[in-house]
């Protein structure tokens, strides 16, 4: 139903476009599908919201958490009546939305005494994962990318105004300033090393050991740009966000490919996805110029340089969990911590090794693109069932 309203009236109002994972389409199929249990809900809550409400007893959410929804106004931070109204949808079955920095209320009196808490604690609204995640990384403006790395990658900067293009997300800012953060994503990234690692390396027995992991990474490092003719297409989540038909490949093999040139293939693979989702995050004039990358990902140091000479832009590595530090700095800036972001970003986040892009290298990776993009674009690695 949600595509009554056209992709792009629904993009410029709420920053996404109708999509499965978000809850605005699963409650519309709820109503269509489960209709008692439709008319016998009270709210809508999702998992960060129903912890909100057994820490404060109150029904909130933060702007990031409600934006997902598609039912939320990315410009006027509110429930959007003009989407709701025509749905039939009361807005009071969700949560009273807002900032990520706002403090939404006090600890429970019945919490405080099971923790021999003898002061109010104040609660903080927080923010989705990767939005946490850049503010963890320091992204402050344009020109710099956050990356947050594990299973999946999701790739998010900050722009003054939402971009046009229907691919990529856009949720408000986590802190205070009225300007927007991006996002885009790709379904199987560090899954798909994880997948050789295990297979190849591990050979299946356990899940592969940090020396399995370590292994390679330097058998990796051997191999030349271009993995001796391999072309890895790293889509192993049966499609992408932009694209469900789409399905992984692994082209060129030989007898005398071996674990290494796979594994610079998987490597390979994943930073061409990458450059090409950054493509679709650089704002007119202000091109990407740095990668700030969190997660587990990062121990692999082959993998960072890939990164870095296959998107030719500096790769820097955020330790530890970015995510976790910049819900940290949202609880310190909503408790009074921090007088405000740029603080925080000061004196929370750190960088750590960075890669450079290196000029031998990419013109390698220029044509090792062009080749890529033929691959995604072929029927052969689309879905026919």
């Amino acid at each position: 139903m949600l595509r009554q309203f056209g992709a792009s009236w629904l993009h410029t109002r709420t920053g996404h476009v109708p999509a499965a994972f978000h809850v605005g389409p699963k409650v519309l199929w709820i109503r269509a599908c489960e209709p008692d249990v439709f008319k016998a809900a009270t709210h809508f809550l999702e998992p960060s919201e129903l912890v909100a409400l057994e820490l404060t007893g109150e029904l909130v959410t933060d702007w990031t958490i409600a934006t997902a929804t598609t039912f939320f106004n990315l410009r006027n931070r509110a429930w959007d009546e003009e989407i709701l109204g025509p749905l039939g949808i009361d807005p009071t079955m969700f949560p009273v939305p807002h900032p990520s920095w706002a403090v939404v209320g006090q600890l429970r009196p019945t919490l405080m005494r099971r923790f021999s808490l003898k002061r109010s604690i104040p609660v903080v609204a927080g923010a989705a994962d990767s939005l946490a995640c850049a503010l963890g990384a320091g992204i402050a403006g344009p020109g710099v990318v956050s990356e947050m790395a594990g299973s999946s990658t999701c790739l998010n900067s900050i722009v003054p105004e939402p971009l046009t293009r229907l691919d990529v997300t856009h949720y408000p800012h986590v802190v205070p300033g009225g300007s927007y953060v991006t996002e885009v994503g790709i379904n199987t990234t560090g899954e798909v090393v994880d997948w050789v690692a295990d297979l190849i390396y591990a050979r299946r027995r356990h899940h592969a050991s940090a020396s399995e992991f370590a292994q390679l990474d330097a058998d990796a490092a051997r191999v030349d740009i271009g993995s001796e003719g391999l072309l890895f297409l790293p889509v192993l989540g049966d499609g992408e966000r932009d694209d469900p038909a789409l399905r992984g490949a692994v082209t060129g093999l030989s007898l005398r490919h071996g674990p290494p040139q796979i594994a610079r293939a998987a490597f390979e693979g994943v930073a061409l996805a990458i450059r090409e989702r950054l493509s679709t995050l650089e704002a007119p004039g202000s091109p990407i110029s740095e990668l700030r990358v969190s997660g587990g990902d990062t121990r692999l140091r082959t993998w960072n340089q890939v990164k870095a000479d296959a998107t030719g832009v500096r790769v820097v590595i955020i330790p530890g969990d970015a995510a976790a530090t910049g819900v940290a700095m949202l609880a310190g800036l909503g408790s009074g911590a921090y007088a405000d972001a740029e603080q925080a970003i000061r004196q929370a986040s750190a960088a750590g090794e960075s890669f450079e892009p290196r000029a031998s290298a990419m013109a390698g990776y220029d044509d090792l693109f062009r080749r890529y993009l033929d691959l995604r674009q072929s029927a052969a690695v689309r879905d026919r069932s």
